[in-house]
């Protein structure tokens, strides 16, 4: 496993991490004792950075990380997020005492932490965001209070879907450590913006879907059929499947090969080909998943070359906004 500086934070985490949403469930049928396994695993593998969100599983995905990294030894950081506290994630609405209001997200960190099991999290991040918000005190004032209490070791933004740009003053103000964004081979807007930014002022970036929720796994395929109790059935609804396929067999069919064994291999060192990029948290919910994924780190990045093509297969499109 290689390592990779978060920004300015001082802290050096596992380039492929732990996205900690799948195991709370809502992605079809759950299993906790696999979870924990997996969680395990990507810890015996190098796994040190672990994301999480209180809303997800309404604390389950905290709890199960108690779970598992209880009674181990190696240095692990886990980073998790405060949900808007008017529960309005996309687009984020309200003012910041209606969302995000010191005192609110000092309490949710506690919470967090008690879920957790721990005195201090490495990264405690905004779950969604508006520039409307940067020169807010309330998130400052909180931020600030976290760190000096030792509750926190640094502090970050999740920005909505698809809206990389929405951050940029934020992170302007240098009182942010981490940005949270989408980031593949499908949506690339990040570079044109957000990566500059974020390398100019040491403002680490934490990679989320990095395989578009499994689209760039290659295993959804037109007549692919969800569970109704995973969320996927909506953001892949009507002819998204089809969609989704086509241009994912257009590019396995130059990409993989003797440079890159699977999709899954070239959609995760695409993203880690970027050097503004901290760290990539794909969704891991076994130890099939964790093995997969944690074996890309020894590949390194994409030829130069690659990278340059896969630039062609862009997609403009938001599953989670448009109504088919």
């Amino acid at each position: 496993m290689e390592y990779r500086k978060l920004g300015k934070s001082g802290l050096k985490i596992s380039e492929i991490s732990f996205g900690a949403w799948g195991i709370s469930g809502g992605w079809g049928q759950r299993d906790d004792d696999e979870s924990v396994r997996a969680l395990n695993r990507a810890v015996d593998m190098g796994v040190n950075f672990f994301d999480t969100a209180m809303v997800y599983g309404n604390g389950l995905s905290e709890e199960l990380i108690r779970r598992a990294l209880k009674g181990r030894n190696e240095q692990v950081y886990v980073a998790t997020k405060v949900s808007p506290k008017n529960r309005i994630w996309s687009p984020p609405t309200g003012t910041i005492n209606e969302v995000f209001p010191k005192e609110y997200i000092i309490e949710c960190t506690e919470a967090s932490l008690r879920r957790l099991g721990l005195e201090c999290l490495a990264l405690q991040q905004l779950h969604t965001w508006t520039d409307q918000w940067a020169e807010a005190d309330e998130w400052q004032k909180a931020a600030e209070q976290l760190k000096k209490q030792g509750k926190i070791l640094a502090f970050g933004i999740s920005v909505d879907s698809h809206a990389p740009n929405s951050c940029l003053e934020v992170i302007s103000t240098g009182l942010i450590d981490s940005v949270q964004v989408i980031y593949n081979i499908f949506d690339q807007s990040p570079e044109a913006e957000l990566f500059p930014l974020a390398q100019e002022l040491a403002v680490g970036i934490i990679v989320r879907c990095p395989l578009d929720e499994g689209g760039l796994t290659g295993k959804i395929r037109p007549e692919t059929e969800f569970a109704e109790d995973d969320w996927r059935s909506n953001y892949f609804k009507g002819d998204r499947k089809e969609q989704t396929y086509q241009r994912v067999r257009a590019i396995e069919e130059w990409l993989v090969g003797d440079e890159v064994d699977s999709i899954v291999s070239g959609a995760l060192r695409f993203c880690l080909s970027h050097e503004a990029v901290s760290t990539v948290i794909p969704g891991m919910r076994s130890v099939v998943h964790v093995e997969a994924n944690c074996a890309v780190s020894e590949k390194g990045p994409l030829p130069a070359e690659m990278v340059s093509r896969l630039k062609q297969h862009a997609w403009d499109r938001n599953f989670y906004g448009k109504v088919p």
